[in-house]
């Protein structure tokens, strides 16, 4: 039994402590993130093009993103963080193009969350958010549409509301898949929901209707097509960190491996360099697997004999890349094999060479098939259905597909006029034998140049010997191999 002089001893003791940790827990609860990629100036030089392009008498609105579901980790939506860089839940931003002003509209604090998550930035921190983002306001978000009304916006001559009409990606996704999933929605009667951005501006056609309103998209499309050096700088890094995860992976292949687990292994070097999320769902495919573009499951056994496609890049500070290599998953390439593969790794050759400023894509397919045809005319392949299918390849105008930025599929369209510096994009030619269900790619990604281009993934090995070199070095599975359950002791 405790004596009461040792009791109270224990209480005193108890109380000194908090005394003394109080104020560091103050302190932390008071820490904050945001980020540090960006500078004031370049995030209203942004905001500066959308006033240019909305003109005088128009609004922007963006919603930010929604709060997440269950445990999920909060992710701010690519426009709205490319415009302000802030970072929490149900924010809106509105641009008035009569003033050039932006407000910037967020939730009050939720101290019980705060508690259990830490500090979020919120309404009641107005001077602080505006000395980090640049934004000439910060008010709660109820205060919205009172500042519509009070402001003079619902009067005549009424302003153009300008908001994003196509879906917001939130990080592993893209518009392409977004939209594929609000489709499945519409075409589902028993759900059929509008998507948020259809459900905004359905509140907003309600509530006054006598504004017009105009899509967003296109303008912001078009800002995120080209690049800044800054955001050149994250897609170079993500691509590194990709590249590196893909030659572990290599490192951590042999026959027997579950495609995950060497999935398990480029994610290691991601996130220990800080990718801490993925930019989108990896594709880990070893031999017929890889005949489906965009195979996620990744729960096969690699065997002897088979090549194994790997196309995975982490997201790194809200940009990724979109690097893909094949190797032999024994580590010795075939014969037939390096048929194939040669060719595509010739083709990547013309590609490149190709690619500067000025010239358009279909210059730069059309001046590397004539590389190509050349190839084909001077080297033999074994089967006819090989030669069919290196002669198809250079008709297929696929080989250089989309942009990368923000999303690995990103927004813009770099195709439409010629080649300009700050453009992002991956250039993958690939070849499809269907006799086989054989399917090989190689991916990079690339960024126009003042006079050519950078090839972000360059030191990722491509040349056969060189992968079988590396696939000899021991990999982080070889140090740290998995663990079965009969070895764990109770």
């Amino acid at each position: 039994m405790v004596s009461n002089s040792k009791l109270r001893f224990v209480k005193v003791k108890v109380l000194l402590v908090l005394f003394l940790t109080f104020p560091l827990l103050l302190q932390a609860q008071d820490q904050y993130e945001f980020q540090s990629d960006f500078t004031i100036e370049e995030f209203a030089q942004r905001r500066g093009q959308v006033y240019d392009a909305i003109g005088e008498n128009a609004l922007a609105i963006l919603q930010g993103a929604s709060d997440v579901n269950g445990f999920d980790v909060f992710r701010q939506s690519n426009s709205f963080y490319y415009l302000t860089g802030f970072e929490a839940a149900h924010a809106y931003l509105v641009m008035n193009g009569r003033n050039r002003q932006a407000t910037l509209y967020v939730q009050h604090r939720n101290p019980g969350r705060e508690r259990s998550e830490g500090k979020t930035l919120s309404a009641e921190d107005a001077d602080l958010i505006m000395e980090l983002t640049g934004l000439e306001a910060v008010k709660p978000i109820e205060e919205m549409s009172r500042n519509w009304v009070y402001g003079g916006l619902v009067r005549p001559p009424h302003p153009v509301i300008y908001t994003p009409f196509s879906p917001a990606e939130t990080g592993t996704d893209s518009r392409d898949e977004l939209l594929r999933y609000q489709s499945s929605i519409s075409n589902d009667p028993w759900d059929g929901r509008p998507s948020r951005e259809g459900h905004f501006i359905n509140l907003v056609k309600t509530r006054y209707p006598q504004f017009e309103i105009k899509d967003l998209s296109p303008i912001l499309d078009k800002m995120r097509n080209i690049k800044s050096e800054s955001e050149i700088a994250l897609i170079r890094r993500a691509s590194q960190l990709a590249g590196l995860g893909l030659m572990e992976a290599m490192r951590c292949s042999n026959p027997g491996v579950y495609e995950y687990q060497i999935e398990a292994c480029a994610r290691y070097v991601h996130q220990i360099n800080d990718g801490r999320r993925d930019g989108y769902s990896p594709i880990t495919g070893g031999g017929q697997n890889a005949w489906m573009g965009h195979y996620f499951r990744n729960n096969d056994i690699l065997k002897s004999g088979d090549m194994v496609l790997m196309d995975f890049s982490p997201e790194y500070h809200y940009y990724t890349s979109d690097i893909t290599r094949m190797w032999p998953v024994n580590g010795t390439f075939t014969a037939h094999q390096l048929e194939l593969y040669n060719f595509v790794v010739a083709y990547r050759s013309a590609l490149m060479k190709q690619i500067k400023p000025g010239v358009n894509v279909d210059e730069v397919l059309k001046e590397a098939a004539v590389e190509m045809k050349h190839y084909i005319d001077t080297h033999t392949f074994s089967k006819p259905h090989y030669q069919k299918a290196v002669e198809a390849a250079l008709v297929f105008k696929g080989h250089m597909q989309h942009p990368v930025g923000m999303a690995v599929h990103d927004v813009g369209n770099y195709k439409a006029t010629p080649l300009t510096p700050g453009e992002v994009f991956a250039v993958d030619p690939m070849i499809w034998i269907p006799e086989e269900k054989l399917y090989i790619r190689v991916e990079d990604v690339v960024v126009v140049t003042q006079t050519g281009m950078e090839n972000f993934s360059d030191f990722v090995p491509v040349k056969p010997e060189a992968i079988e070199e590396l696939m000899n070095e021991p990999g982080i599975m070889s140090l740290k191999p998995p663990t079965p359950a009969d070895q764990i002791k109770n």
